[in-house]
């Protein structure tokens, strides 16, 4: 697709916050959108070349959560938890005159995902989901939660890709280019020419306030029961266990299981093995 494959668009939230997100591909296509929502602290760079992939058959709507990316930032960190992304969710398909869609949740994105199951499940025509499951590992989600909660200001470029490269050792990105393009959807530059984290480092004080607990999602992923089920877990992850990974499995004998070999949190969906299930998964869908 050429450069300019997606609409840049905004809406206003519920409570009138401003969120932003890019709309790729054709709007009148019969064929099933796709909604992208990212981890904890990402944004819709992060699906860019799976939506630029995606978007010759189908609409693609990839969603900045508030507090990230280019949509605003919320005055009120206590909104800053799933209920008001699921009402962030509800505006924007119904904005974009969305009624069913497949969504492609990683992190935090698959949690939502289970959650519409629950408060919006007509609205699910499939999920897929990226190294998240009913069970989250504290032992993996603390030093996230430490890491994001505090502005790292890097000075350049080369240093953010350094230190991308020294946080995220497991993931099996293939040339110098790719971790470039993970840092410059991590940093954005600010008016004091550093580099500076792309959300908003209060989205963790929920978290914080909860005391980093984490909650039992078996209720949410059963609720999928009746809905087409893709999930990734990548080899190495530390927040999706493999014995967590495997029950899944076991509960859902239909839903598609697919291992990212060498690869930690999160699989970035450009991995061979992740596109070539994402099609099989969509062509039915």
């Amino acid at each position: 697709m050429p450069e300019a494959a997606y609409r840049e668009r905004r809406f206003a939230a519920g409570d009138g916050l401003g969120l932003y997100f890019r709309d790729y591909g054709d709007p009148d296509s019969a064929a099933t959108p796709v909604l992208c929502l990212g981890g904890l602290t990402r944004n819709a760079k992060d699906f860019d070349a799976l939506a630029r992939l995606l978007a010759g058959e189908r609409r693609v709507l990839s969603l900045d959560l508030r507090g990230r990316g280019r949509s605003d930032y919320d005055p009120d960190w206590r909104n800053y938890r799933p209920a008001t992304y699921l009402g962030d969710i509800a505006h924007l398909l119904a904005v974009a005159g969305v009624h069913r869609v497949v969504v492609v949740g990683t992190s935090l994105g698959g949690v939502l995902a289970m959650a519409m199951g629950a408060s919006m499940p007509s609205a699910l025509a499939g999920v897929a989901l990226n190294d998240i499951g009913p069970e989250i590992e504290r032992a993996g989600l603390q030093p996230i939660l430490d890491y994001i909660r505090i502005d790292r200001p890097q000075p350049d470029w080369a240093s953010a890709v350094r230190t991308i490269r020294t946080l995220l050792p497991d993931l099996a990105y293939q040339d110098e280019a790719m971790f470039e393009a993970m840092a410059r959807n991590t940093w954005r530059e600010g008016e004091d020419g550093k580099l500076h984290f792309d959300w908003d480092v209060n989205i963790v004080r929920p978290a914080l306030a909860d005391g980093g607990a984490t909650a039992d999602l078996w209720p949410l992923f059963r609720g999928l029961r009746r809905v087409p089920l893709l999930a990734f877990r990548g080899e190495a992850s530390t927040l999706l266990t493999a014995d967590c990974f495997a029950r899944m499995g076991r509960e859902r004998p239909d839903a598609r299981m697919v291992t990212v070999p060498r690869t930690g949190h999160a699989p970035t969906l450009g991995e061979p093995e992740c596109t070539a299930a994402l099609d099989a998964f969509l062509r039915d869908l």
